[in-house]
């Protein structure tokens, strides 16, 4: 099971144990257990409390429960009735929101990150709020045939997303699928994506202390070579593109951020 899906689903499910969620992902926590990393990751804030480095799993908690609100919130915004999650991981967006009638939702990762979803969410009984097709193509490989035999139609307009998708990408791949889904885009289309492999090189240093301490190394497992910035190559594409920050989304939601590295974004194609 990929180690990094299961870390953001922990966050995920210490954001559903507050008291006043941003969100609620009643399948997180299934995850991290099903995957035998509880002692591990914590999913609950007792847990974190618990642990010498509570302060920054805090922290980290806190930036994805508003990573994972505002991207929510985009596909609410957007109200397109064909969505892709590239490299969907373990995300469940597709049973908690409330999606168009007769929406489409592909969930494009690995078969084997599929499959480990798959066996979780029957086991918990969950029912897909759309018509969601999980897609098990490498996206190294010919991922935008795959996604039209499962059914994607091109001349639809489509809200894509690549959440935590780029910085494990090397530069050539990066712009492979930022083009190839500029192909497959009709006008009206969306995507949004969080984040650049630039917004790894400026981590936290705290961040980054406590993903080693889950035993990731993210300067092994990311790409941060020179390349070019996804934002100008969407907008060389014809996209609007739109930035915003943590700290924006902090006052937005009313969970302030200072200085937080990541810039992230949306854009729009015409």
């Amino acid at each position: 099971m990929d180690v990094t899906a299961v870390a953001v689903a922990a966050s995920r499910a210490v954001e559903t144990d507050g008291d006043h969620p941003l969100f609620e992902d009643d399948f997180a926590a299934e995850f991290v257990r099903a995957a035998g990393l509880s002692e591990v990751f914590p999913v609950s804030h007792t847990q974190i409390g618990r642990r010498d480095d509570a302060e920054n799993l805090r922290a980290l908690a806190r930036v994805t429960a508003l990573r994972t609100r505002f991207l929510d919130d985009y596909f609410a915004e957007a109200a397109l009735d064909q969505v892709v999650l590239l490299a969907a991981g373990l995300d469940t967006r597709a049973f908690r929101l409330a999606w168009p009638a007769g929406c489409t939702v592909f969930e494009i990762d690995r078969g084997p990150v599929l499959d480990f979803k798959q066996t979780v969410l029957d086991d918990a009984g969950a029912r897909a709020r759309c018509d969601r097709r999980p897609v098990p193509v490498d996206l190294r490989t010919d991922w935008g045939g795959a996604l039209v035999r499962a059914g994607f139609d091109p001349r639809r307009p489509t809200a894509w997303l690549a959440e935590g998708l780029l910085p494990f990408l090397p530069p050539a791949a990066e712009e492979k699928l930022l083009d190839r889904t500029h192909e497959l885009s009709a006008p009206g289309s969306t995507i949004a994506v969080w984040a650049t492999a630039a917004d790894i090189r400026g981590a936290d240093a705290a961040v980054r202390s406590t993903i080693a301490g889950f035993g990731i190394d993210i300067d092994r497992i990311t790409h941060t070579e020179p390349r070019r910035d996804a934002r100008a190559h969407l907008a060389s594409l014809g996209w609007t593109v739109t930035e915003s920050t943590v700290d924006e989304l902090g006052e937005r939601y009313g969970r302030p951020q200072r200085h937080h590295p990541v810039t992230f974004f949306t854009a729009t194609l015409a």
